[in-house]
């Protein structure tokens, strides 16, 4: 069996980030200096690892963050399976105390198991669920032993619970950073293991 080791980071800061903006599938942001920084930070410290294929989304910002690499000439796939949840009528809103109050709403409804709620006009995390597995499936299934995978971080938190087979209704165990890496490691038997978990050293030179 062709084993994967894969990369999986989230992608760089954006505006949107710094200023506590919903984003989600529907706002295309590019990453500002910060996550620039942060791109290039990752670069330094993981360039030398031998990636034979680089997955990122259909939103820029998942590009530019790994875009130092796919300059090397590293093969790169857009995977729209594996872009950010659609957080619906709520993308491109500050969150206000109001939103926030909502928001908990719907993360205590997705813990206590109803994993088709979805926020106004948005996707669920079943829905997501379902592309991510037609998303895995491409990688697993494609080129190359050493993967890297730029995403976004309600995506990447659904991606490993169901790389991981982990029950969803406690996906938020995976916390993120913006530019932070899960390394995940394919054993004999198919299953995945982390080996590193929201890692940030390459990030410690950013101060």
């Amino acid at each position: 069996m062709n084993r994967k080791k894969i990369y999986l980071v989230r992608h760089g800061q954006t505006d949107f980030n710094l200023k506590g903006v919903v984003q989600g599938s529907g706002i295309d942001a590019p990453i500002n200096e910060t996550g620039i920084a942060q791109a290039n930070a990752f670069f330094k410290v993981y360039e030398q690892v031998p990636f034979d294929q680089i997955y990122h989304t259909g939103l820029i910002r998942t590009k530019q963050s790994i875009q130092n690499f796919i300059d090397l000439g590293i093969p790169s796939t857009a995977l729209v399976d594996l872009n950010e949840i659609s957080w619906g009528s709520y993308e491109g809103t500050p969150m206000t105390p109001e939103e926030g109050e909502y928001y908990k709403h719907m993360l205590n409804q997705w813990r206590q198991g109803n994993l088709d709620y979805a926020i106004a006009g948005g996707e669920s995390p079943n829905m997501v669920a379902k592309r991510m597995r037609s998303g895995i499936k491409t990688i697993l299934e494609g080129p190359g032993e050493t993967i890297l995978v730029c995403m976004h971080g309600r995506a990447m938190r659904i991606f490993l619970s169901v790389i991981l087979n982990f029950d969803l209704r406690h996906m938020d165990n995976f916390e993120h950073q913006n530019l932070c890496l899960y390394l995940l490691e394919q054993l004999e038997d198919g299953t995945f293991v982390v080996r590193k978990n929201n890692s940030q050293e390459h990030l410690k030179v950013l101060g």
